[in-house]
């Protein structure tokens, strides 16, 4: 199989493309460095044993870390004074970082170092290279870090790996590094100057959870409206609160975005014409208002994709090099504290998808409201449907909340008070994750009752975009006749959910979903 190559410049990275990197299969992608940013590097790092050369003390070069700065390092000392540094911050604690997040932390601190300012030996950003393309990932913990000064202790698990005495997994198994990159046909990288703090010293750790949730989120947000148009008709709903109008009147760019979808996704629904002249004026907040909260929630995607798209392509090392102005500066741009905001914003957005999702589910199994059968099951009492998958959800929208908490506003000063503000920027990132990952759950259960609501208003069929999702569900998850284990049920729609083919389903029948 030919593997896709695709050049790093320190400059043009996208988040699709990190995210494309990080989940791609084994041997599909091949990354290298572009020949203008290696000659770049090369530069920059002459300039590094230049300082060296002169033995003046400039910050991160030849002294200290930190509070620790003000000492000055002997040129003796400096290999040691940077692999001291890596074995020190390796204090990582909790479970590792899944596989694909690793990865993307891998591109980014590579794509960082490639933009030339940070002085560090252009054959150890090639190994990192390496340990993508030949699929060795270093075990990284995923607590420890306060998102400022860089992720430094998460980064230096992987520092520790490219050195030969860090933990990988490798052809599945979890060996040493140095192992592995034996088997690669590599060596492992001998720290000199500045290269020890050049590998742990930026936000690549929060940035990489920040671009893979993006993608997440972005599937997330249309699943929603999928959905939500699913149970409008499943408990026939009135879509007059969609008329384009409305919006107009209120034109936030996510609120238009939403509207489009649902109206084009109801667009030939025979459920939703059957009961026109029903008399049915208003429904309820989770149905009326999808395009207020699911635009707003859209809006909050908007500005993470704005802030992390940035982020990708900055330099967040420290000290940074300048040539044409013959400087080497200290300054701060390894703070997290524009990836905490967002990602906290883009977590209380994929909550309110849950919360609005969880009362449609709720409607559904209220049949004073649906004229549906309790729970959605034929012989309720004998059998309880749907009940406990709707618990499920109530259970994980209300962890959400919790969640939601926003880490960035915490700050807890480090080392002796020099780090006196910092932005809590990785934990807002897995606080994202487990919110993504409870809202395709939830979503999950939605889809799992609305297309049972379907059944129910059969012979009448809904849009031919709907009807394509609702057939795809039901090639894994037939139709509930009587109570079975449903986890199974929910956990082959999250699947659905996660590999983007929900999404796909629909995109076939509908000229255009944003």
């Amino acid at each position: 199989m030919s593997k896709e190559k695709i050049v790093l410049n320190g400059q043009s990275l996208t988040i699709e493309q990190v995210h494309y990197i990080a989940f791609s299969k084994p041997g599909k992608v091949e990354l290298e460095i572009c020949k203008t940013a290696m000659e770049k590097m090369k530069k920059s790092r002459a300039y590094v044993h230049s300082i060296v050369d002169k033995n003046e003390p400039v910050y991160g070069i030849n002294t200290g870390f930190g509070a620790l700065a003000s000492m000055h390092i002997k040129i003796d000392q400096l290999a040691q004074l940077q692999l001291n540094l890596i074995r020190s911050h390796c204090t990582g604690t909790g479970r590792p970082f899944s596989r694909d997040i690793t990865r993307a932390i891998m591109v980014l601190r590579a794509n960082c170092l490639i933009s030339g300012f940070s002085g560090i030996q252009p054959e150890i950003v090639q190994l990192l290279l390496d340990f993508i393309n030949n699929e060795v990932n270093p075990i990284v913990p995923e607590k420890g870090s306060v998102g400022a000064s860089g992720d430094l202790a998460p980064l230096s698990h992987i520092a520790l790996a490219l050195i030969g005495e860090g933990e990988v997994i490798y052809d599945g198994k979890h060996v040493n590094s140095a192992f592995a990159i034996d088997q690669i046909g590599k060596k492992p990288s001998i720290l000199g100057p500045k290269d020890g703090l050049a590998l742990i010293n930026g936000t690549a750790v929060m940035a990489a959870i920040g671009a893979c949730a993006v993608v997440e989120a972005t599937n997330l947000m249309k699943i929603a409206d999928i959905s939500a148009v699913m149970t409008l008709d499943g408990v026939k709903g009135t879509s007059r609160a969609y008329y384009k109008g409305i919006t107009r009147l209120k034109p936030h760019p996510g609120q238009i975005e939403c509207c489009e979808n649902l109206n084009n996704l109801l667009e030939g629904s025979e459920i939703n014409i059957s009961h026109d002249d029903c008399g049915k004026v208003q429904d309820p907040y989770s149905l009326r208002c999808v395009p207020q909260v699911h635009g707003a929630c859209r809006q909050t995607l908007r500005h993470a994709r704005e802030v992390i798209t940035i982020e990708l392509n900055s330099v967040t090392d420290n000290p940074l090099i300048f040539l044409e102005e013959d400087e080497v500066v200290s300054g701060g741009n390894f703070h997290g504290e524009a990836l905490a905001l967002v990602m906290d914003y883009l977590a209380m957005g994929v909550a309110e998808l849950c919360n609005i999702s969880e009362r449609r589910i709720e409607k559904m199994m209220n049949p004073s409201f649906s004229d549906l059968p309790a729970f959605l099951t034929k012989n309720s009492g004998l059998n309880s449907g749907l009940m406990i998958a709707h618990v499920t959800a109530a259970a994980l929208t209300s962890e959400n909340k919790y969640l939601c908490h926003p880490a960035s506003v915490d700050s807890v000063p480090t080392s002796t008070d020099k780090e006196d503000h910092v932005s809590m920027g990785v934990t807002s990132g897995r606080k994202l994750l487990e919110v993504i990952d409870n809202a395709k759950t939830v979503l999950g259960i939605e889809l799992l009752c609305n297309t049972q609501a379907l059944d129910f208003q059969r012979p009448l069929t809904t849009s031919k975009p709907l009807e394509a999702v609702h057939s795809l569900i039901r090639k894994h998850v037939p139709t509930i006749e009587e109570d079975r284990v449903f986890y199974k049920d929910m956990d082959k729609i999250k699947k659905l959910i996660s590999s983007n083919e929900i999404v796909e389903a629909a995109i076939a029948h509908i000229e255009k979903l944003n």
